[in-house]
């Protein structure tokens, strides 16, 4: 029996964002067991299963569009493995699609090139986004900026680095993002009634470079003179790409002069049915 590659997009909404990413990686390995899902595993001592996430989310943020490759034994149609995945979930984390992958595929962290993120204001929060004409200058300074250089923190080590060329693009309106990215994003998981967008934002993403949303926060605080508290926000993520035209180890740009071509993760590396 030939191992099949998989790859499934879900959501990830309201408590299950305070959810690290080992326990929802566990929390997945019980779910595929309670649905009698047939995983591949490994071999060896300690076996588990073949399973692989794209940049899982940092603790508090939510998401439309997080992604897991996993390599099956066996696979019924696409709605019918939804359906059974979602049937032992709770209502919070959603299997949204299911894909059948290429044999030659590769995990969706290696493609990764960029994500697309909502910024929204917490409730009754003194911030001074919450004004529209406020937040559309902030959005504008960003925009126009020839350079935006900010304090890039790692594990290892901490950078100034210029962030601008890394912001594919930001705007306040959700139909003029859509607009930019081609992408239409249907109903969101997020209750923007209860969190204030303020803007959406497309940042570069993956292994090689990954710039956070809250780099685009701190960088909008300094230049509007107000302080930056991450409390303050709910990023949510609303898509992830990869890029048909870079090789490993490459990152294009979208005005560069081999412009980056995204393609979200769900559609990249699809097998072609016959």
């Amino acid at each position: 029996m030939t191992d099949m590659k998989a790859r499934l997009k879900f959501s990830k909404i309201g408590s299950m964002r305070f959810i690290g990413h080992l326990d929802v990686m566990r929390y997945f390995q019980k779910a595929f067991r309670r649905a009698e899902i047939e995983v591949s595993y490994s071999k060896g001592f300690s076996p588990h299963q073949l399973m692989s996430f794209a940049s899982p989310l940092g603790i508090g943020l939510s998401s439309d569009a997080e992604y897991l490759d996993v390599t099956l034994e066996k696979s019924d149609s696409q709605e019918e493995m939804i359906e059974r995945i979602n049937a032992v979930m709770n209502d919070e984390i959603t299997v949204k699609d299911f894909t059948i992958l290429d044999d030659e595929a590769k995990p969706s962290m290696a493609m990764l090139s960029a994500c697309d993120y909502v910024i929204c204001i917490k409730p009754d929060k003194d911030n001074p986004l919450t004004d529209d004409a406020f937040a559309k200058e902030a959005v504008r300074k960003i925009k126009e900026a020839e350079k935006i250089e900010i304090l890039k923190k790692t594990k290892r080590s901490e950078k100034v680095v210029d962030i601008k060329p890394n912001i594919y693009h930001i705007e306040n309106d959700m139909d003029a993002f859509k607009n930019e990215t081609k992408n239409d994003y249907g109903s969101l998981e997020l209750d923007t009634a209860f969190y204030k967008p303020v803007f959406y934002c497309q940042l570069t993403a993956g292994s090689v470079v990954n710039i956070k949303p809250e780099l685009v926060l701190e960088a909008m605080a300094k230049m509007n003179g107000f302080e930056y508290n991450t409390l303050d926000y709910q990023i949510h993520r609303l898509e992830m790409y990869a890029d048909k035209t870079a090789k490993k180890g490459e990152v294009h740009l979208l005005y560069s002069e081999t412009p980056c071509s995204l393609v979200p993760l769900s559609e990249f590396g699809k097998q072609e049915m016959a």
